[in-house]
């Protein structure tokens, strides 16, 4: 609720590592590992900004934010195959309209 993000192991009850005010205090909705990249997740905020985290380039920031000005965005999940090395993975986006919106990832943060 404060925009901290904690990183655990399934063993242990303290986190490998924790990220204080990642979104300047704005509370998180929604946060998923990228499915074809696994050092990569997202997080979204109340405000509709995505956050872009890959933590073998950055471990202390998010590498990308992108802000969806149209209309506040209610939640996300990401499709991809891990299966398949195309690198294709996406962002869906539902919105408070009930509206879906599907985003492409660039391969950068997609590619395994």
């Amino acid at each position: 609720s404060d925009g901290s993000i904690r990183l655990h192991q399934m063993t242990s009850e303290h986190p490998l590592m924790q990220w204080n005010d990642s979104t300047k205090g704005q509370p998180i909705i929604a946060l998923q590992w990228a499915l074809t990249r696994p050092a990569v997740f997202f997080a979204l905020d109340a405000s509709s900004n995505i956050y872009i985290w890959d933590l073998l380039e950055n471990d202390l920031l998010p590498v990308a934010k992108q802000t969806i000005p149209s209309e506040k965005v209610v939640t996300m999940t990401l499709l991809g195959e891990p299966e398949k090395a195309n690198g294709l993975l996406g962002i869906v986006l539902a919105k408070e309209s009930g509206q879906i919106d599907i985003q492409y990832v660039k391969k950068k943060w997609a590619l395994p």
